[in-house]
């Protein structure tokens, strides 16, 4: 038979326990071991939040991603995995375009998931920015990203719409912008993109 004393001790030695196994738990819940990195969720829950909130305001995939200073990339594919919508999954990619911006806006009113635009200026850096094997990797992961759409859209030289189209299995729309090779930026109507998307989706 158990003391008062005895007893007040023992459940305060039980409560110790089921408070440090429910503190690990949730200690476990919240951190995540990849490798050799430490992943905290509420952190990754704070900053996707962060991103919602800015876009349910009204600020764009590019606004956003100087803001926080993360890829628009990121952006595009977050919004795109908890999408619930029907039609085909939309990819837009082009160089050089003189109207970058005004494009990206047209096609993330549209609702296309991936927006990948060079400059003129821009291209150049992102060839010479990279060693080759940075640049075969890159291309690499573009090609497998853009593997998982329905349909590209893209813009480019005549040399080169013939040449995705055949590179990728999936349906291909090629905007010729220029003779190859272009030395300079092109101005593309917004209007071309639109009455593509128009089509697909109707």
């Amino acid at each position: 038979m158990f003391y008062p004393k005895e007893l007040l001790l023992q459940n305060i030695y039980v409560i110790v326990r089921v408070y440090k196994n429910v503190h690990r738990r949730y200690y476990s819940m919240q951190f995540i071991h990849i490798g050799e990195k430490v992943i905290s969720r509420e952190k990754l829950n704070k900053e996707i939040n962060k991103i919602l909130e800015l876009r349910i305001a009204g600020v764009t995939q590019e606004g956003v991603a100087r803001k926080l200073g993360i890829e628009r990339t990121f952006i595009s594919r977050l919004e795109s995995l908890g999408e619930i919508r029907r039609g085909k999954k939309i990819a837009l990619i082009g160089f050089p375009i003189k109207n970058k911006e005004e494009l990206m806006l047209t096609a993330e009113e549209l609702g296309i998931e991936y927006i990948l635009l060079f400059t003129q200026e821009e291209r150049f850096e992102f060839v010479e920015k990279r060693t080759k094997n940075g640049l075969f990797n890159e291309i690499m992961k573009i090609i497998v990203d853009l593997s998982d759409f329905d349909l590209i859209i893209f813009l480019g030289s005549d040399m080169r719409v013939p040449v995705m189209e055949k590179i990728f299995s999936i349906q291909v729309v090629g905007i010729v912008i220029g003779h190859s090779p272009i030395m300079e930026s092109k101005y593309v109507n917004p209007d071309k993109i639109i009455e593509i998307v128009k089509q697909v989706k109707n």
